[in-house]
């Protein structure tokens, strides 16, 4: 075990109680062995973008971890399933879905997993919550272009 990485989790639902499910994702991420919730940005609402049905409930997480990346990925797609999360169809309406934007400075692209995560800066979702916890890592230019997507704070 080294020294902890801080990694930012996606976290995001639009079937069910989807409030409720990123709360719960966000405690079952924080209950993690080898992880720390360091911090969590407000929930925020938006429509899908590139998906349908109901609106999605989003949020971002930052963990402090001692996991290595594919680690943390099977941890986040345990707590997926245990949410009843299916894949029947790229993008579809999820009772949750966990995402790696960031991992520490690290880059990694294999055929699991990609990060920084590949559309993290096409998506208002993502970018918002992200820049509320880490103004550090979002800049004014990646806000501008994603400004036209529709996201409010809900919580």
């Amino acid at each position: 075990m080294g020294e902890p990485v801080l990694a930012y989790v996606g976290v995001g639902a639009n079937l069910g109680d989807a409030q409720q499910a990123v709360r719960q994702a966000i405690d079952a991420l924080a209950a993690l062995p080898g992880c720390r919730l360091a911090a969590c940005s407000s929930l925020y609402g938006s429509a899908p973008v590139d998906s349908s049905g109901p609106d999605y409930v989003n949020a971002v997480a930052a963990v402090a971890t001692t996991l290595a990346p594919h680690a943390l990925l099977q941890a986040l797609q345990g707590i997926e399933q245990a949410a009843g999360r299916q894949r029947p169809y790229r993008n579809a309406p999820r009772t949750l879905d966990l995402d790696i934007l960031l991992f520490g400075g690290e880059r990694i692209a294999d055929a699991v997993l990609t990060v920084p995560h590949p559309r993290m800066g096409e998506r208002a979702f993502v970018l918002q919550p992200l820049a509320e916890i880490a103004p550090d890592l979002v800049t004014p230019q990646q806000l501008q272009a994603v400004a036209e997507q529709r996201v409010r704070r809900i919580a």
